[in-house]
């Protein structure tokens, strides 16, 4: 009897700890609205992924709108987020820094407000919408970034002030083939980010960037082969505005509309500007003359573009190339 008993004991270990493992495998997570996936809302799918995977973990996330505060924690590794499409495929939230927080006794403040935080590394978003739906009633962010190696292809951030923040000054992102719109600094942070053909929509008369590079980091933000467009009503935009001292933001190759200031950047803080690196490069559009810049950013020269590479640009305790 009591052998018997081990047995069954064995049994249901096994049984337990086949249940437990159940989604330790490479493959794909489906999310869906409709109850045809695995899962009804991405925070799920996220949940049942195993810590520190070594493999590519593919979470499909099918047509809907799905209105989560989602944080993809740091003990998460090589996982795809990828939507079946992407302006249809929308993750939404709408916290704002001025919500008064009970518990704190004021208001939540800008990095609780995020849509998505991604803590983890090696993290991938694809073809996929992150939105913050506040009303312009204080800074609202979308995408909160901490993780190093974080890859956005094709995907649309939406919001007002403050949509895209870039939270970690040791981690690189590449955004690529991806739309970002906003009003006021709503691409901000210490991080270093390269931009690949990218759609930035300026939503009202502010600032594209608010750069706080550290000045020990080589490279922060650089724009590349993007393209610049405003709303209508639109027609006094700053490429960047120093938030830190030591701030980098390069535009090269850029097109920039009539929209963009003559003097291309915004002083803001008087201390700062003496040690912004502020740049641009080969940039086309009635917004791209160089003849009224101020005088504490620079055009770099063929030679210096040319040094500005994926590899270079993201090689910091390691080297990391998106593309390859």
């Amino acid at each position: 009897m009591r052998k018997l008993i081990c047995i069954i004991c064995i049994l249901c270990g096994v049984s337990t700890m086949q249940a437990k493992d159940k989604y330790d495998n490479p493959d794909t997570l489906v999310v869906s609205r409709d109850g045809t996936g695995q899962f009804r809302n991405v925070a799920e799918a996220i949940e049942v992924c195993r810590a520190f995977m070594e493999y590519h973990k593919v979470i499909y996330v099918k047509k809907g709108t799905y209105k989560e505060k989602l944080v993809v924690p740091q003990w998460l590794t090589n996982i795809e987020i990828c939507g079946e499409d992407r302006d249809q495929t929308v993750i939404t939230w709408d916290d704002h820094a001025n919500i008064f927080l009970p518990e704190i006794g004021k208001g939540m403040g800008t990095f609780r407000t995020y849509t998505l935080k991604i803590q983890g590394s090696r993290i991938t978003l694809k073809n996929i919408t992150i939105e913050n739906n506040s009303a312009r009633l204080g800074q609202a962010v979308a995408l909160h970034t901490e993780g190093d190696r974080l890859t956005f292809i094709n995907c649309r951030f939406l919001g007002h002030q403050d949509t895209i923040y870039t939270g970690n000054a040791k981690s690189r992102h590449y955004f690529k083939d991806c739309y970002i719109e906003g009003t006021t600094d709503f691409i901000f942070g210490p991080s270093t980010a390269w931009f690949e053909n990218c759609d930035i929509f300026c939503k009202a008369n502010s600032y594209i960037t608010a750069a706080s590079t550290p000045q020990d980091v080589l490279y922060g933000y650089i724009f590349n082969n993007c393209h610049i467009t405003t709303a209508a009503e639109v027609d006094k935009v700053y490429l960047g505005r120093p938030w830190r001292d030591y701030g980098y933001t390069l535009f090269m190759n850029c097109d920039l509309p009539r929209q963009i200031r003559p003097e291309g950047w915004h002083q803001w803080r008087p201390e700062a500007v003496k040690t912004a690196r502020y740049m641009e490069y080969n940039n086309r559009g009635e917004g791209a003359a160089a003849d009224k810049r101020v005088a504490w950013s620079r055009q770099l020269t063929k030679k210096e573009a040319q040094q500005i590479t994926l590899e270079r640009v993201f090689t910091l305790n390691d080297t990391w190339n998106p593309n390859k």
